[in-house]
């Protein structure tokens, strides 16, 4: 491992614990959640995904930077974390499709990292203590006054982080799967079907906008806070609830626009912030997971089917808060929390992870069709 390239970083958890490795990215000082991502893979769409607003992201696979960056694999306009922790670090990237190094993109997007330090003993110790505030800092390494700063930080339940995240204008996406990564032969048959979705910005992945795409979705989304009766105007064959960051009972917009719009009976689909969203919507309860699931082999499931799934959030739904209408679909076989939701009598189904993946496993694309099926069977009743 090559330590010459960065200057002196510090890593200070809010209980006190302290980790000094280097810098790479930006200088400066940064205060999030600390949590970490088991994925061997996709760092760039980690880093650009709109969940982990607010978040420091410790990537467990111990290389870093490898095949660089593109544009092409963005999840978002931006990087969204606060900062990363990695333990090796690659400035010279080796891949075809590298435009840019990871520590040049951080610079130029102002996202402070530390490696260089041990994230295997960081990884247990937030599997231990849960997830836990931090603060990275090339700039002041007095241990006391980081510590200070980083216990004045609030706390991630109870946060509203989509308000930081979503679309602030309405637009319309077209754009589908790129063909060299279509990997399902099915959508051209529903590329006909002219449907309309309308997407509730939580803070969403480009991807999943293409998987609707797709499928042949005409596709309008919207802010988080757009009424229900601007919703309604744009007459959709479906209601798409995206992920997004922080805590999902804090997003009272949300959940009040959802109530409403579920009255009229439209197919709707959810997706992680989504799913608990549209839970919270129908009567149950959320809370805070101890360090959460993020990843890309979460094994979900319920009856003689078992789906490896990309995930990352760090709230579930309650599963005893769960109306007598509402039945579950899968749960998280690592933790039997719930994974997945669908209404006994309405076409209401959610899932807890990323069936468009990017990165992931591909086991759980079929859910979009299944929406798609949804909205022909629901189309002009």
């Amino acid at each position: 491992m090559a330590m010459a390239k960065g200057q002196p970083a510090l890593l200070v958890l809010a209980d006190g614990t302290t980790f000094e490795g280097l810098s790479f990215g930006a200088k400066g000082t940064t205060v999030g959640e600390v949590v970490f991502n088991t994925g061997m893979t996709g760092y760039q769409e980690v880093l650009t995904d709109p969940s982990y607003c607010g978040q420091i992201v410790t990537f467990t696979y111990p290389e870093l930077g490898n095949t660089g960056v593109n544009p092409d694999d963005e999840e978002s306009e931006k990087p969204q974390v606060k900062g990363v922790i990695a333990r090796n670090i690659t400035y010279r990237p080796s891949n075809w499709r590298s435009t840019e190094s990871l520590p040049d993109y951080l610079i130029r997007h102002n996202i402070i990292g530390i490696y260089g330090i041990d994230t295997r003993a960081l990884t247990r110790k937030i599997r231990s203590v849960g997830a836990i505030n931090g603060i990275i800092s090339t700039e002041t390494l007095d241990k006391g006054e980081l510590l200070r700063q980083v216990q004045s930080a609030p706390s991630m339940a109870g946060l509203n982080l989509v308000k930081e995240v979503t679309t602030r204008e309405i637009y319309e996406w077209s754009t589908p799967t790129d063909s060299h990564w279509n990997f399902n032969t099915n959508n051209g048959e529903t590329s006909q079907e002219g449907l309309t979705v309308v997407a509730i910005d939580f803070g969403v992945k480009r991807n999943i906008l293409r998987r609707l795409a797709s499928y042949g979705c005409k596709i309008i989304v919207v802010p988080a806070d757009t009424p229900p009766e601007d919703i309604l105007k744009y007459n959709p064959d479906g209601i798409f609830l995206s992920n997004g960051p922080g805590d999902p009972s804090a997003v009272t917009e949300g959940v009040s626009t959802v109530k409403a719009l579920i009255e009229q009976g439209k197919p709707t689909f959810g997706i992680c912030m989504g799913h608990q969203i549209l839970g919270l919507s129908l009567g149950a309860e959320t809370f805070k997971l101890k360090f959460g699931h993020r990843g890309l082999n979460q094994p979900c499931g319920l009856k003689e089917k078992v789906e490896i799934t990309s995930q990352n959030h760090g709230f579930a739904v309650t599963e005893k808060s769960l109306d007598a209408e509402v039945e579950i679909t899968h749960l998280n076989l690592n933790d039997r929390t719930v994974a997945g939701l669908s209404h006994k009598n309405l076409p209401f189904f959610s899932v807890q992870y990323h069936p468009e993946a990017s990165p992931g496993p591909h086991d759980a694309d079929y859910l979009f069709e299944k929406f798609v099926n949804l909205m022909k069977e629901n189309k002009g009743q």
